[in-house]
């Protein structure tokens, strides 16, 4: 009987537990998302939900009002559509397209700004033509702004006859906005795959920015990056045509690198794909990056391109000179 009672405490404990968790979770949906006066709204929705659990007898009845209400909130929250039609960012004002024409792959809308500072830069958005059959690598660039537990990733694509072209996955922000982690669980943002040239991407982190980059070969076949090249262009495609929503969780700037693969073919999860600042370590230790014959620390610090980036800035061989000394090999 107390082992029962003791059962039944517990199950109530977590069900009350899951019901706050919900109701905090629709407070902050109505705060941030609803259309006009967010902010009454997510407030009247705490009052409601508490003075049901105030005045409504009964457990089971209780709970039944706040989950219900969390699934009307949840429900009208799943249908909140993203767009391309708003007052964008300079930065993020073009998506990028692709046309496939055989082994020629046209991409559009390719950024290549010329900046003057982080914040005082000429957007210029660029068609490049590559081929497929040219790539000859995929490395990888990890930047930290401030936690070594968070980063981003970039990634980049090597071509025999031309010059790199590389994926940053991101938030598409309108004028005046700001990113915010927290916002960042809501519908805030849409995502949007940057397609650019390093001298864009890249040396806007390093030299505008002053944030650590760190750039990585990986050990990916021709074969193998070609494969991973065409799943960044399906993706860009159908985010051009099909907008949808960033998530700081589900869809952000490491955990779309996964999803975007046929489920048959990601690789299985880690702890470091959501605490993504440790995303070299892991493809260290899943053997995924050229190593030199390293170990982890020697390598990452090898890896700090940040001097080689201010070195060479606006020079044409920007890419070749931030791979000069990087390690290669397993």
């Amino acid at each position: 009987m107390a082992a029962m009672k003791a059962l039944r405490f517990l199950v109530c404990a977590m069900a009350w537990i899951a019901a706050v968790v919900c109701v905090a979770w629709a407070f902050g949906a109505l705060y941030f998302d609803f259309p006009t006066a967010g902010a009454p709204m997510a407030f009247l929705f705490v009052l409601v939900v508490m003075a049901a659990v105030i005045f409504v007898r009964g457990n089971l009845l209780k709970l039944g009002v706040v989950f219900g209400a969390f699934a009307l909130v949840a429900l009208w929250w799943l249908m909140l559509k993203p767009g391309n039609d708003r007052a964008w960012q300079p930065d993020v004002a073009q998506t990028a397209w692709a046309q496939i024409n055989g082994d020629e792959v046209t991409v559009h809308n390719v950024r290549n700004c010329d900046y003057r500072t982080e914040t005082d830069f000429t957007p210029h958005w660029e068609t490049r033509t590559v081929r497929p059959s040219q790539i000859t690598g995929m490395d990888v660039a990890i930047n930290y702004w401030g936690s070594p537990w968070i980063a981003h990733p970039i990634v980049s694509f090597q071509f025999s006859d031309g010059l790199p072209l590389c994926f940053s996955i991101e938030t598409r922000k309108t004028i005046g906005q700001q990113y915010s982690t927290l916002e960042g669980f809501y519908r805030q943002y849409t995502l949007i795959y940057v397609v650019a040239d390093e001298r864009d991407v890249v040396r806007l982190r390093t030299n505008y920015r002053r944030e650590d980059v760190y750039l990585y070969h990986t050990l990916a076949s021709p074969a193998q990056a070609r494969e991973r090249f065409r799943e960044y262009v399906k993706t860009v495609n159908a985010l051009h045509e099909h907008p949808r929503w960033y998530n700081a969780v589900t869809s952000n700037c490491t955990t779309s690198i996964r999803t975007q693969r046929a489920v048959k073919l990601r690789a299985p999860w880690d702890w470091r794909i959501l605490l993504n600042g440790k995303a070299d370590e892991m493809l260290y230790d899943h053997h995924a990056i050229a190593t030199g014959g390293l170990p982890f620390a020697e390598l990452k610090q090898r890896s700090l391109i940040n001097e080689r980036a201010r070195a060479a800035d606006k020079d044409p061989d920007f890419s070749r000179l931030i791979r000069e000394d990087l390690p290669n090999g397993n």
